[in-house]
C-alpha cells in the first residue's frame, strides 16, 4: 500500500486536496511555486520539498494540480522533471485540465521509463474540493486505475476510469463545454430576474429544484447576487479550459456555438482586468 504521496500545485483546489490526504494519514510532500502560500499545509505535516525532482525520488505516487499545459510538460519532462526522476513502477496522477495529446505524450514517455501515468482532471471547483466530493474523470490503464483508486476516494466521489490515455481530458472538456454556456444562461437568468423586479433568490428557490437546475444555479448564482467574485475557478484557467476544447472540436470539425461566444465573453472579462475572479464574475457584464 502506497503511504508517500507527492503533490506539486497547492493552490486553491489542490490546498483542500492535499488537507485530505493528511487528515488520511498519508506522508505527503508538496512543492509549489510560492512557499508561502503553501505554509498552512506545512503546519499541517507535509513536507516541503524545494524541487520537483525531489518530489519524485522520495514519493511513490506523484500529483499534480498545475494551471497550463507549458507547467504540466515543465514538471514532467526533462533531466529534472517527475519522469526521469520516479522512483520505480512509481505512478503520476495528472489532475490538472490539459490537452488530450499532452497526455497520450506523457504517457507514452513514462511507458518507456517503466513508470505509469494517469489523466485525471477534477471538476466541482473549492466547494467539491473542501467537501471532498469532486469529480475525477480519469485516462488510463485499467490496473493502474484500480491501484489508486482508494487514494482518489479522499477528495473525490464519483471517479471513472472513461477509457485510454487523454480520455479523461476529453471528458473534461464535455464538462466545460456544458458549462461554459449553461453559465451564460445562469447569468442571463439572474439579470432577467433583477430587472423584472423579482426577488433573485426566492427565484432560485423556485428554478434550482427543477428542469433548469444546475451545479452552477445552485452554487454560484448566490455568489453572483452577492457580488461575491472570489475565485473558486479562475476565469484565466477557464478560457486555457475553453481554448483547448476548441481546439478539440475544430480538428473534429465540430459545430459549437456556444463555446465560442462564451470565450468572447470570457476574453471580454480577462481584458478589462478580471482575469484572476472567478468564473461567476461573468455576472459583471450582465447587470
Amino acid at each position: 500500500m502506497m503511504k508517500k504521496i507527492g503533490f506539486i500545485g497547492t493552490g486553491v483546489m489542490g490546498k483542500s486536496m492535499v488537507s485530505h490526504l493528511l487528515k488520511a494519514g498519508y506522508t505527503v510532500n508538496i512543492h509549489t511555486r510560492t512557499k508561502s502560500k503553501a505554509q498552512e499545509l506545512i503546519d499541517k505535516g507535509a513536507i516541503w520539498k524545494d524541487t520537483v525532482a525531489e518530489i519524485a525520488q522520495t514519493s511513490e505516487l506523484v500529483m499534480t494540480m498545475v494551471g497550463y499545459p507549458k507547467d504540466v510538460e515543465e514538471i514532467y519532462l526533462g533531466s529534472k522533471g517527475l519522469i526521469e526522476n520516479l522512483l520505480p513502477e512509481a505512478i503520476c496522477i495528472d489532475l490538472t485540465t490539459s490537452k488530450p495529446s499532452l497526455a497520450k505524450k506523457l504517457s507514452e514517455i513514462a511507458k518507456e521509463q517503466h513508470v505509469s501515468i494517469l489523466d485525471a482532471p477534477v471538476s466541482g471547483g473549492d466547494i467539491g474540493a473542501k467537501n471532498g466530493t469532486l469529480t475525477v474523470m480519469v485516462g488510463g490503464e485499467e490496473k493502474v486505475f484500480q491501484e489508486v483508486k482508494p487514494i482518489l476516494e479522499y477528495f473525490g466521489e464519483n471517479i471513472i476510469l472513461q477509457g485510454p490515455h487523454g480520455a479523461g481530458q476529453h471528458t473534461k472538456m464535455c464538462n466545460q463545454i456544458a458549462i461554459a454556456s449553461g453559465m451564460i444562461g445562469v447569468c442571463e437568468a439572474m439579470a432577467y430576474a433583477e430587472k423584472s423586479g423579482l426577488d433573485p433568490k426566492q427565484v432560485l428557490e423556485s428554478i434550482t429544484g427543477g428542469a433548469a437546475g444546475s451545479w452552477s444555479l445552485s452554487h454560484l448564482a448566490p455568489r453572483m447576487l452577492e457580488e461575491n467574485y472570489d475565485p473558486g475557478f479562475y476565469i484565466k484557467h477557464f478560457i486555457k479550459d475553453i481554448e483547448i476544447a476548441i481546439e478539440e472540436a475544430d480538428a473534429m470539425e465540430l459545430f459549437i456555438p456556444g463555446l465560442t461566444l462564451a470565450k468572447q465573453l470570457y476574453e471580454k472579462l480577462s481584458h478589462q482586468g478580471d482575469e484572476d475572479l472567478g468564473t461567476q464574475a461573468l455576472y459583471k457584464l450582465f447587470n
